[in-house]
């Protein structure tokens, strides 16, 4: 019975000196970041079970508050990076209607010109149209830049991440270790609360799966590429691209940026910056933004240019049915430059497309990733034909090309100086012709005026395809003619004819009211854009609100979600102090009576002992 009593004292007393010291801890963590609460865990031992033992000290966490947290941390750093790029984007845009927003800028132009429309003869007029045009330019270059600046910093921010993301994976590995060879419970809950900050702090970087392995993890993304594996770590390395400056000749979105590899424990190498490798995490969100939003602004921004300089110089020329065909005129056909698109609809309804032909001086070539074009459509270059240019060398031309893209269409010459375009299905034919032959040809080709020119050279702007596509970086380098600066007197150019319209409201329609053709490729959809450069100017400026709006309501709904997720985790996971000084006193009485238990032992012993 003594022996039995000394045993069942001397077990408790070990117990509770443990769950002391626990307690202990626990309060002088209470404030510690990633500090998890450990519990002791107790079972009856001795005969007929008249003791107590420890089990183990546990930790007081759940798998599922855990992978909630990490799901919901990987999840606000996506959404929140997306929202604030987004709105700093939206911010150079300016606010829809304010006299310095895009649209603002582009309504302060067309107002000049309608100021010149009523006082042609004013050269304080004249030179107020080109001071708001060299500022519209300014202004739509100015916002180029800037997205070529946020780009450019995003990819700062992804090797800053990569080498952050490094860091915590290969601690982690070892983290899996030295949780594993741990033999003290207390020891190894220390451990493992650092491996799960580290975890959760990896998450935020990108989505991480955490598989338990006994006494370690495996980690892996969510699209199953490896991360750790035991003591292992995959290693990711980011290899910059190169980064122009603002300002340059490269467009927003043709600038070579790095990429994303890791090399698994395996060997295996996974190229992380393509495809869905990553799905969240602001290191996903970084890619995201640098691959397809800002690129996409970019886009808008060069077919404005585009589309703002081809309005005051292009004519539509239609073809004429024949009965046989469609007829274009040798005299349209010769005034064709490189980058200007000869547009054949084919078919009706759901089988309706186009097939874009574009002029260029070199071989014949798919253009699909320049040209306007939709899921249906075909483009490709034409090349055009020597001088002295005759409808059997267009004729040639256009027929090789269609070879190429639509074979069921072809195209003959006529004696008549025609070229006649048919096959099954043909609707109708129409080239958009750049009328003046250079950039200084400010009267010959009234009343078009090649009033923006690009400032690489001080060129005509056509939309060449040849050698690097003029519309890649045309908004930054969109200008004011140097010759109307010079010389203001074309811009109210009298008419050779008195039915032709004037001049400075020629301009006003065609930025106004006039149909341009803008590439499905800027993000507005699947089909060709057709609307006013004035309205298109509105509409991506709408559009890129809407999406700066849009990405700042997700945020804040995730914040939410990622404050649940914290409280939640926080609530099982971090320390009382009042309840831990509560069970502490407890403790120290039930430490107390299992010390008075040994000393009763003790006495009764000593009197036996002097029997």
């Amino acid at each position: 019975m003594l022996t039995t009593a000394f045993n069942s004292a001397t077990a408790g007393l070990q117990t509770m000196q443990t769950a002391i010291t626990v307690a202990s801890q626990n309060i002088a963590n209470a404030g510690t970041a990633g500090y998890v609460k450990r519990t002791v865990t107790t079972s009856a031992s001795g005969a007929e079970n008249s003791g107590v033992a420890m089990s183990a000290v546990s930790r007081n966490v759940t798998d599922a508050s855990l992978r909630q947290l990490r799901l919901e941390t990987s999840s606000s750093a996506f959404t929140s990076i997306k929202a604030d790029i987004l709105s700093r984007l939206d911010k150079l845009y300016g606010k829809p209607g304010a006299s310095t927003a895009l649209d603002g800028r582009m309504n302060a132009f067309t107002q000049a010109l309608q100021g010149l429309a009523a006082n042609p003869a004013s050269a304080a007029v004249r030179n107020t149209v080109l001071s708001v045009a060299s500022i519209l330019a300014g202004h739509i270059g100015s916002i180029a830049s800037n997205a070529q600046e946020l780009r450019a910093s995003l990819e700062k921010r992804l090797a800053i991440e990569v080498s952050a993301a490094n860091e915590l994976l290969t601690s982690i590995a070892s983290l899996n270790s030295k949780a594993a060879a741990a033999a003290d419970d207390s020891a190894r809950a220390g451990l493992l609360d650092q491996r799960d900050q580290q975890i959760t702090q990896l998450s935020s970087y990108f989505d991480v799966n955490v598989q338990n392995r006994g006494g370690t993890v495996t980690l892996m993304t969510t699209s199953g590429i490896s991360l750790v594996e035991g003591g292992l770590a995959t290693r990711l390395s980011f290899k910059p691209g190169a980064t122009p400056g603002s300002g340059t000749s490269t467009g927003v979105s043709e600038l070579n940026f790095g990429a994303i590899t890791a090399t698994t424990p395996g060997g295996g190498i996974v190229d992380l910056s393509s495809g869905s490798a990553l799905r969240s995490g602001s290191i996903a969100a970084a890619l995201e933004l640098r691959d397809e939003a800002l690129p996409r602004a970019g886009r808008h921004l060069d077919e404005l240019a585009l589309g703002l300089a081809r309005s005051l110089t292009d004519k539509s020329a239609i073809g004429v049915e024949n009965g046989s065909g469609i007829d274009l005129s040798l005299n349209d056909l010769t005034k064709i430059r490189p980058g200007n698109v000869i547009t054949i609809t084919v078919g009706t309804g759901a089988q309706a497309r186009d097939v874009f032909l574009v002029a260029s001086t070199l071989a014949s070539r798919n253009v699909d990733a320049s040209a306007p074009a939709s899921s249906s459509a075909r483009a490709q270059t034409f090349t055009l034909p020597a001088a002295p240019a005759t409808a059997l060398g267009y004729a040639d031309a256009i027929s090789a090309a269609l070879s190429a893209v639509s074979p069921g269409l072809s195209a003959a010459s006529s004696t008549q100086g025609k070229v006649t375009l048919s096959g099954a299905g043909i609707r109708s034919v129409a080239a958009a012709i750049t009328q003046p032959k250079s950039a200084s040809d400010l009267s010959g080709a009234y009343p078009s005026i090649p009033l923006f020119v690009d400032a690489s050279g001080n060129s005509l702007i056509t939309g060449a395809l040849d050698g690097i596509p003029q519309r890649v970086g045309l908004a930054q380098r969109l200008s004011v003619n140097p010759a109307l600066i010079r010389d203001s007197s074309p811009l109210a150019a009298a008419a050779p004819a008195a039915s032709a319209p004037s001049r400075p409201q020629f301009m006003y329609d065609a930025l106004t009211s006039a149909k341009q053709t803008f590439s499905s490729l800027i993000g507005t959809g699947h089909v060709p854009y057709v609307a006013s450069v004035a309205t298109f100017a509105q509409d991506i400026i709408a559009a890129q609100g809407s999406a700066a709006a849009s990405a700042k309501t997700i945020d804040e709904v995730q914040g939410v979600a990622l404050r649940a997720a914290q409280e939640r985790f926080s609530t099982g996971t971090s320390v009382s102090v009042d309840e831990e000084m509560s069970r502490l006193l407890a403790l120290q009485t039930a430490y107390a009576a299992n010390a008075r238990v040994l000393m009763v032992v003790r006495e009764m012993l000593d009197t036996l002992l002097k029997i």
